[in-house]
């Protein structure tokens, strides 16, 4: 049987009412119409202490914090470099070009990095190394900013947002923090808890849903498709205006996992044709340069939407985030070629465990963070 969790701030845990919306038998017992409505109100009711958004103020030094472990490789590296070349010459550009390396910028963005600096540097007739350093950062904001796109959940109702990821990503936590992301804006939420391959995902999105005071549609085992499919009809009948989505973790290499997930993404859109409307990929900054290769699989199965990098405060390969702003430009060395495409946005990025450390990604300010 197919549950709905809800959690309401005027129920107890054991009061919580439980029903089945599915099946033929189940669809006899379902409330009668007017009722969706009021069970969506209790289930996103206002929690006993509502959502702050956090200041801007706020979330900019907890980016800086988060980002420490990088802005110690690139930023101290940087800029004894700079300060170390007064004069702009080729021994520069190299010793550039390694510390890009060290931070895991990779080597397409760490090509158009010098290559761009090199052409404002002859441009511009730069002869010191402290007016290049402020080209340096510019031009680090220049290429990361086609990443900032910020995602608009009140396209449709509901606005369903599939989440994808390989084992260990942060995925169901960030599905946990994106829903607290969103009733920050005003909008309602509902979970559905498709990774039915793991129950202890299960029990985390049914306690994240507990913790934001949202519905979390989950059944024990079957099939992920299913119980998306059955949310999806849940979150319409409720009037909800965001379903984020839960999917099993796997593995690009697991070819059947990688159909499987296809076929997700197909029965989503058999519950609403214009669904998904976010593809999103949760991707774990310490892996580094290695993500790029996760988003080719993903989205070559999955024509993904956004991405969201996690775990930024836990490593010093912050720079890969560089690397995602080429990975659809043809495989053309840091030079948009004839297939240039559009990179994948980086939605939010994440900078700690806290349930408020995942924040849209803001280019400059990224980059602020880096250097400050």
């Amino acid at each position: 049987m197919f549950l709905c969790h809800r959690t309401a701030t005027h129920y107890s845990h054991r009061d919580i009412p439980v029903f089945s919306i599915f099946g033929s038998k189940s669809v006899a017992k379902s409330p009668a119409p007017a009722e969706p409505a009021a069970v969506a109100e209790s289930a996103n009711a206002a929690p006993s202490h509502p959502a702050v958004e956090p200041t801007k103020t706020g979330w900019l030094s907890r980016l800086k914090s988060g980002l420490a472990k990088t802005r110690a490789v690139l930023n101290t590296d940087v800029t004894e470099l700079f300060s170390r070349h007064p004069k702009v010459d080729e021994a520069l550009f190299e010793e550039l070009e390694t510390a890009l390396l060290q931070a895991d910028v990779g080597i397409r963005a760490t090509t158009r990095l010098i290559t761009d600096l090199k052409r404002v540097a002859k441009e511009r007739k730069i002869a010191d190394g402290a007016t290049l350093q402020a080209e340096f950062k510019t031009a680090l904001v220049n290429l990361v900013l086609p990443l900032e796109k910020p995602l608009d959940a009140t396209a449709t109702k509901p606005f369903v947002i599939m989440v994808a990821g390989v084992n260990g990503a942060g995925k169901t936590t960030t599905i946990g923090k994106l829903a607290k992301y969103f009733q920050s804006q005003g909008l309602s939420v509902m979970l559905a808890a498709g990774d039915t391959f793991r129950a202890a995902a299960r029990e985390q999105l049914v306690t994240w849903g507990e913790r934001n005071n949202v519905a979390v549609i989950a059944q024990e085992g079957g099939d992920s498709a299913a119980v998306i499919f059955d949310a999806i009809a849940a979150a319409k009948a409720r009037g909800i205006d965001v379903l984020l989505a839960d999917t099993a973790g796997r593995l690009p290499t697991q070819l059947h996992l990688m159909e499987e997930i296809k076929k997700v993404k197909r029965v989503i859109a058999k519950a609403d044709p214009t669904a998904p409307h976010e593809t999103l990929l949760v991707l774990d900054a310490n892996t580094g340069q290695n993500a790029l290769s996760q988003v080719k699989v993903f989205d070559d199965a999955l024509a993904l939407t956004g991405l969201v990098v996690t775990k930024l405060d836990g490593t010093a390969k912050g720079g890969m985030i560089a690397g995602l702003a080429l990975e659809r430009d043809g495989g053309s060395g840091g030079i948009a070629g004839e297939n240039a495409r559009a990179p994948i946005p980086v939605r939010f990025i994440g900078v700690g465990e806290g349930i408020d450390d995942l924040r849209p990604f803001a280019a400059r300010d990224f980059v602020d963070a880096l250097f400050s």
